[in-house]
């Protein structure tokens, strides 16, 4: 594919976070997830890659996805996947193990009636 078809490949524009690593480096790298298709992403941030270098992202709610870097421009980076994934798993919140309650209240312990304070 040339880059005229890969633009065809319909892409969704969202914001998230995600870590990558850079194959043959120690380092991981957090990076802003500024648009993701099935066949690829582009990601802002500080990571050092170069055109050609083979890299895993892990994408919320999908894991670790294998790719290599297509472009980059400045702070600004595409990575091709290797295999084809679900772009809208992304979008799919983490679940909190079945708990309803809000995140706020999860570990709330029931006063006893000597220790509240009056205010």
């Amino acid at each position: 594919m040339d880059g005229s078809e890969n633009r065809q490949i319909a892409r969704d524009s969202l914001f998230l976070m995600a870590e990558l690593r850079v194959e043959g480096g120690a380092s991981e790298y957090r990076v802003k997830v500024r648009n993701l298709s099935e066949g690829g992403m582009m990601g802002e941030g500080d990571a050092r890659v170069l055109r050609g270098d083979l890299v895993e992202v892990n994408l919320r709610s999908i894991g670790w996805v294998k790719g290599s870097v297509a472009w980059v421009q400045e702070s600004r980076f595409g990575v091709a996947f290797l295999e084809p994934i679900d772009p809208r798993l992304a979008r799919i919140k983490p679940s909190s193990e079945g708990d309803s309650a809000p995140r706020f209240t999860r570990n709330h312990q029931p006063a006893t009636p000597g220790q509240v304070r009056k205010v």
